[in-house]
């Protein structure tokens, strides 16, 4: 089974969506991944994390609120952002990531 350190560790751009199921920003954000993952394919992956079940990692990556949005490849975080954001500037901002 891939871990979270496995997916990570990838060649390929993750873009990590720490979250809890009670917050409603976060709940305004899973439309506006969707898009993002329509839009970009297979050039990123998306994953969800909730900050209740995955506990280690939120202190870890020392999430203090909801939705903490990361991306990474090779296992290094170039990029961390908190809050929810429209769909134009989260493309916006992960576009200079894909070259």
């Amino acid at each position: 089974m891939e871990t979270f350190y496995d997916v990570i560790a990838s060649d390929q751009l993750v873009l990590v969506d720490f979250f809890a199921t009670w917050c409603q920003p976060c709940k305004m954000m899973h439309p506006v991944l969707q898009q993002v993952k329509e839009v970009l394919g297979d050039r990123i992956r998306i994953i969800k994390i909730d900050v209740d079940t995955h506990a280690a990692l939120s202190q870890q990556y020392q999430i203090q609120s909801v939705p903490t949005l990361m991306l990474f490849r090779k296992g290094e975080a170039l990029w961390r952002a908190s809050g929810a954001m429209p769909k134009a500037e989260l493309l916006s901002t992960i576009d200079p990531f894909l070259q």
